[in-house]
């Protein structure tokens, strides 16, 4: 706002006085306001001075024309170049001000470069961040997949141990009862051999008593016999 005030207070006194100023911008136009082309009936020589605003920007002004311009409508000189002096005062603050407001070309090439290098780096830290937990998920998985290979050979090993253990069991069950059932028939063996020779001998005793007993039947009949022939014959 103090820099467009300021333009347009240059610029009535440039139209009341002929003035004619260098501008870059400032006022909203690049070109040449000569009082050559407005004022032709006056001479006019294009000296100008460069003013250094602040030690940082060079700004072209016409001050010899200003101060002849204004001498030319009657200022005397000394107040020609104090109004002089001023005016060029007041358009190096109006255009430090526009400077300050305003971020130059290179000052945003330089903002730039720096937000592209910054962008650059947080996307080679975010690049590197995801690469390393990639890596490290990756590590995990196969700690974690080796783990479960591990534990899966161990418990095979361990049912298979087991299995083994019980097998060796269920075949020395087997062997054992095997031998208790061979056991058992043989002593069902030597007992029905026992029983078959206790069963012969005692039919040979009884074939043998039956022998006996038909054999005194037979003494005994023969006695009886010859006992009664004996009694008959001395009856009769």
């Amino acid at each position: 706002m103090a820099a467009a005030a300021a333009c347009k207070r240059v610029g009535l006194l440039g139209r009341n006085s002929g003035i004619g100023l260098y501008g870059f911008g400032v006022c909203g136009s690049s070109q040449l306001l000569s009082p050559a082309f407005r004022y032709p009936d006056l001479d006019y020589r294009q000296i100008s001075q460069l003013v250094k605003s602040n030690g940082k920007r060079l700004f072209l002004v016409d001050t010899l024309a200003l101060v002849r311009r204004l001498e030319g409508q009657g200022v005397p000189s000394k107040q020609a170049e104090a109004i002089t002096a001023a005016i060029t005062e007041v358009l190096n603050d109006s255009l430090e001000n526009v400077s300050q407001s305003f971020v130059s070309k290179a000052e945003m090439q330089r903002i730039e470069m720096i937000q592209e290098s910054n962008l650059s780096k947080f996307k080679s830290e975010v690049q590197n961040s995801q690469g390393n937990h990639f890596s490290l998920l990756q590590h995990e998985t196969e700690k974690l997949r080796n783990d479960i290979e591990k534990m899966r050979s161990e418990l095979r090993f361990e049912i298979d141990k087991v299995t083994a253990g019980q097998r060796l069991d269920l075949n020395l069950e087997r062997g054992r009862i095997r031998e208790e059932l061979s056991n058992q028939n043989a002593e069902t063996t030597n007992l029905t051999n026992k029983l078959d020779r206790e069963i012969h001998a005692l039919r040979a005793h009884l074939e043998a008593a039956k022998y006996d007993v038909i054999k005194y039947c037979i003494g005994t009949l023969v006695s009886i016999s010859a006992v009664g022939l004996a009694v008959l014959r001395i009856l009769m």
